[in-house]
């Protein structure tokens, strides 16, 4: 088995990449273009492709929560409600629908992402209101469909029809 150590430019490509990632990326990068296989760091090359993946998880995981929680918040602390608010809930809903165009492959892991946001935007919002966690759903109450509708806002008179 060829490991990297045993060719010394890979060598000295891992050293790179552990000092000065981001010279390690450009170096990558001129390695690739000049099509200089032999010299390439394929080992940290395909750990960062895999977590490049990963980020794309994460984000729309994140995404989601601070849209959950701040709908949370204008459904439970109506009175509370303000400009930030709605806002947030909007670039939210956009910057998830422009994540999902750009990353199609995505749309499948949605309802999964969709749970796991649940439990930190409700955190969010119990954070932000201080009010108990009794007062938030155990399971989450919306659908991927509804949040993401540019007219849905939970406790609003068109949402309790």
């Amino acid at each position: 088995m060829h490991t990297p150590e045993a060719n010394p430019e890979t060598s000295k490509a891992t050293k790179l990449y552990e000092t000065d990632f981001y010279a390690w990326t450009i170096e990558q990068v001129s390695l690739l273009r000049n099509k200089q296989w032999s010299q390439i760091d394929l080992h940290n090359l395909i750990e960062e492709i895999e977590s490049l993946g990963k980020q794309q998880r994460q984000e729309l995981r994140n995404r989601l929560s601070v849209l959950i929680g701040h709908l949370l918040k204008w459904q439970y602390q109506p009175q509370n409600r303000s400009r930030s608010w709605l806002a947030t809930i909007r670039v939210q809903r956009r910057d998830i629908l422009r994540l999902l165009k750009d990353n199609p492959s995505l749309k499948s892991y949605i309802n999964e992402a969709l749970l796991e946001a649940y439990e930190n935007g409700k955190d969010l919002a119990m954070g932000e209101t201080n009010l108990p966690k009794e007062t938030f759903p155990s399971d989450n109450p919306y659908t991927v469909t509804s949040i993401l509708e540019d007219n849905f806002y939970p406790g609003e008179p068109s949402d309790l029809e």
